[in-house]
């Protein structure tokens, strides 16, 4: 697949032979035939009409089938630099937390311009794998020895300009991240560059989002559970009430921290999320592999999203969410690329579905055809749609009016392979 994006200072018309519309009422997608698209020039779509026998003269024909671009939901752009270098064990044992104290020390050796040099390669080829926009969860602050820069959002900026040069809108989320564990005081020497309370964080978040940039945003995120205080878990209520941001926090993913969870609060991370912060539409659940189904019905009552991210968390040992659980919930799914072992949408969402194949020795288990959804990647993909706009406080995403202006190209090698019904599974699973 390619992907094609708008210059922000041009206004284009497009006529396509084929177009992945979605129903608004539904959210079911299909192919349209002869779909006309305006768009203006700062990037948005102005109109998308199916079945225009006749396009204007000014209309440039695209033969290619026309996908939506995905939202990338959660990315730390930093440990593209460890991807591939933690395969190996020389010890008896590895797992989440041996990984971890290794990628600390490639935290510590980046500066903003490799920051800057390494998020636009990886950016870009995010770009080419199919997302549109990527959500980074940012907590690479302060300088190497912990000090915060004389521009307080020096890395930031970094990862901004890495977005804007490889042509991919960005949502940033500086993270709030107080200390090493449940029990922990403070952060570990090796965590220094991270240290950042919620003022920090708030802060930063204003300093992005006066730059008024195009297609820069920023919402909050909370590191996790065991690296926040309760004081300030306390405060987060007051502090984004008015804010439509969205606000991302790591939760469940090891069964590690579900256990030290309950060791210090007496309950596990989601069931305490749940029971002690008024979550809405604007949280977003990264991970969340260690449930119970009473925690995700929990969730389902809030309006919150969900993120998942396959290849980090088979690359981690996660384990594996339970996808028909959230599914039959109708919690808002998308999906990530975390720690960038993957940089290509279709392969997270093809393994989104083939770990559950391998757990439940099924087939097919996200397809649900009792509502309209034979085919397990059409339904992914539909999903992970508006749910990458809620992920990242955007109003609108995808092939619809009011959203960015970027899509995706199928090759007609594909296109030629199969019907069409089954071009969007052959583009997933082929």
């Amino acid at each position: 697949m390619s992907l094609s994006s708008v210059a922000r200072s041009i206004t284009r018309t497009l006529w396509c032979d084929q177009a992945w519309l979605s129903d608004p009422r539904t959210g079911r997608g299909g192919w349209q035939p002869q779909v006309l698209m305006r768009m203006n020039a700062q990037g948005r779509w102005d109109q998308i009409t199916p079945c225009v026998s006749t396009p204007p003269a000014d209309a440039e024909h695209i033969t290619a089938a026309m996908l939506p671009t995905l939202v990338d939901a959660h990315s730390h752009a930093f440990q593209r630099a460890f991807a591939g270098l933690a395969e190996r064990r020389e010890g008896g044992h590895d797992d989440f937390w041996s990984w971890r104290d290794r990628m600390y020390g490639v935290a510590l050796s980046i500066t903003p311009e490799r920051m800057r040099d390494l998020a636009t390669t990886l950016y870009r080829g995010l770009r080419a794998g199919g997302y549109g926009h990527v959500c980074e969860f940012h907590y690479l602050h302060h300088d190497p020895d912990g000090r915060p820069y004389a521009d307080p959002i020096e890395m930031a900026r970094a990862l901004i300009d890495a977005a804007q040069a490889a042509g991919i809108g960005i949502t940033l989320l500086p993270v709030v991240y107080e200390r090493a564990g449940f029990n922990a005081p403070t952060l570990r020497d090796d965590q220094r560059r991270f240290a950042a309370d919620l003022d920090f964080a708030l802060r930063a978040r204003d300093a992005v989002r006066a730059l008024r940039l195009p297609q820069v945003h920023a919402g909050l995120a909370l590191h996790s559970l065991r690296a926040v205080k309760p004081e300030t878990l306390a405060r987060i209520d007051e502090a984004i009430r008015g804010d439509a941001g969205p606000i991302h926090i790591h939760v469940a993913e090891q069964t590690a921290e579900v256990e030290d969870c309950v060791a210090s609060t007496g309950q596990r991370p989601i069931q305490w999320l749940t029971h002690h912060v008024p979550m809405d539409a604007r949280w977003q659940l990264v991970h969340a592999t260690h449930t119970t189904p009473e925690e995700i019905t929990a969730v389902q009552a809030t309006g919150a999203g969900l993120v998942i991210c396959p290849s980090t968390e088979a690359n981690l040992g996660d384990g594996l969410c339970d996808l028909p659980a959230w599914l039959s919930a109708k919690v808002p799914i998308t999906i990530g690329s975390d720690s960038n072992v993957c940089l290509n949408a279709s392969e997270e969402l093809r393994w989104l579905e083939y770990g559950q194949r391998l757990k439940l020795r099924q087939r097919n288990i996200a397809a649900a055809p009792d509502q309209g959804w034979p085919s397990s990647g059409e339904r992914l993909f539909d999903l992970c749609v508006p749910s990458g706009a809620q992920a990242a406080g955007l109003e609108a995403w995808g092939l619809r009016v009011g959203a960015p202006a970027v899509w995706r190209e199928l090759s007609h090698e594909i296109t030629a392979r199969g019907p069409q019904q089954s071009w969007l599974d052959l583009a997933i699973f082929g």
